[in-house]
């Protein structure tokens, strides 16, 4: 088994290599990853976290706030001057990277389901061609998969277990509370990767809870917390007020919850919302995005409570493009990309529906349930429909849950001794 997971492992990285440095060559930068990149090359040399005076301006855009891990990352791969294309040293660590978030995709269908299952999920991740593609790329996502993936695994594992030390007569129980402790470590930097982590933090907390582990619960928690608050307290005396992670969340909530807005994509993907948001600036002159991202919430709360209707309509339009991907997030880019993400996600989605109710009812003996995984995937499609859905949302961890639901399906036979009606 291990030589089966190793081989789609190597595999994975030489696609995404190959990808990278034999495909995607010589590609424009996306205003995101100039961003990124900028803010990156701003760190390593020392300046803090800020955009340099040599990023040329944003044209009719704003700078927007950006969470601090991935430029970070970024950084310790020592881009320190500007670029036109996304340095090969990026794709490499990245690809690396990825080729990681194989393996934890290959753990975490093992445990739920043994040794087949673990090698399909990492043949499938392997080959996956939205997952390949994403190294090349100057984004959050590839870094945050493979954070995100670590916390599910590590969270899966019963924490809080009790040990008994010494003799049989007098040993010593011992509480073992690392899995959580890693668990929300990962989980706080993924959050100062993606500020979308937190909608995970509740659900984690209440899934603790349910399966009565209260302590796994509270030192999760906290252990999240702490990697987040020094940050939050940075912000407050950078900008003079609260932000938990980044501005951006501001205009991502107006953008997704605005009367022109289709229930997928950002301003890119609808022309006449990027108008409105210029008109809304214009209204506002002078006035950083850290200043304007209160305004930003203000004006799209005032639209939802003034027009719930409308609202439900718009919140109905955005389930269908979660599940459906035809938006406008998909329909931007060209009909080759479309099918690359679009069709490998279709072919999943029926396949991980079945391995799903197939594993709830055939639940093998031992096995460990994924539902870290599950809960991080259902966390996404709850930012989503708060936020606005969108493809690139879609990528690090509802497909990789889709993945690893899939494979269960080569994992479980029909004489191998089960645990029915077993809690998820």
């Amino acid at each position: 088994m291990r030589r089966g997971i190793a081989a789609c492992v190597v595999l994975g990285l030489v696609l995404r290599i190959a990808f990278a440095l034999l495909y995607w060559t010589h590609q424009p930068l996306t205003r995101d990853e100039r961003e990124y990149l900028a803010l990156a090359r701003s760190i390593a040399r020392g300046d803090g976290f800020r955009y340099p005076a040599d990023e040329p301006p944003a044209g009719t855009g704003q700078q927007f706030g950006r969470a601090p891990g991935y430029p970070v990352f970024l950084a310790v791969l020592r881009v320190t001057e500007p670029v036109a294309h996304v340095p090969r040293r990026v794709q490499l660590a990245q690809s690396i990277v990825g080729a990681i978030g194989v393996w934890l995709i290959a753990a975490i269908a093992t445990r739920a389901a043994g040794s087949r299952a673990g090698i399909a999920a990492a043949a499938i991740a392997a080959v996956y061609p939205p997952l390949v593609t994403l190294p090349a790329y100057a984004l959050t996502e590839t870094l945050y998969s493979t954070v995100a993936l670590g916390a599910a695994l590590l969270l899966e594992k019963r924490g809080s277990r009790v040990e008994h030390r010494g003799s049989s007569i007098g040993g010593q129980l011992v509480l073992d509370s690392r899995p959580s402790i890693l668990g929300g470590l990962l989980t706080g930097i993924g959050i100062l990767i993606r500020p979308v982590m937190a909608f995970f933090v509740p659900m984690a907390v209440a899934w603790m809870l349910w399966r009565r582990r209260p302590a796994d619960a509270a030192v999760f928690l906290l252990v999240a917390a702490l990697c987040v608050i020094p940050w939050t307290l940075r912000n407050h005396r950078v900008y003079g007020r609260w932000i938990a992670v980044a501005s951006e969340g501001g205009v991502t909530f107006w953008t997704g919850n605005h009367p022109l807005a289709r229930g997928d994509g950002d301003l890119a993907a609808n022309p006449e919302l990027k108008r409105a948001e210029l008109t809304f600036r214009a209204a506002h002159p002078g006035l950083t995005p850290e200043q304007l991202e209160p305004l930003y919430y203000g004006d799209a709360l005032q639209w939802i409570r003034t027009h719930p209707l409308q609202w439900t309509g718009l919140l109905t339009r955005k389930v269908f493009y979660t599940i459906v991907p035809i938006g406008t997030s998909y329909t931007l880019h060209s009909a080759r990309y479309m099918a690359a993400s679009a069709v490998p996600y279709l072919l999943l989605l029926p396949a991980a529906v079945a391995g799903a109710w197939r594993w709830r009812l055939r639940r093998p003996a031992g096995a460990v349930s994924p539902a870290p995984l599950w809960l991080m995937a259902a966390a996404t499609v709850a930012a989503g429909l708060a936020f606005l859905p969108q493809e690139r949302f879609r990528l690090p961890v509802i497909d990789p849950a889709l993945i690893v639901t899939s494979a269960l399906l080569a994992g479980l036979r029909r004489d191998e001794p089960t645990r029915r009606h077993a809690n998820v």
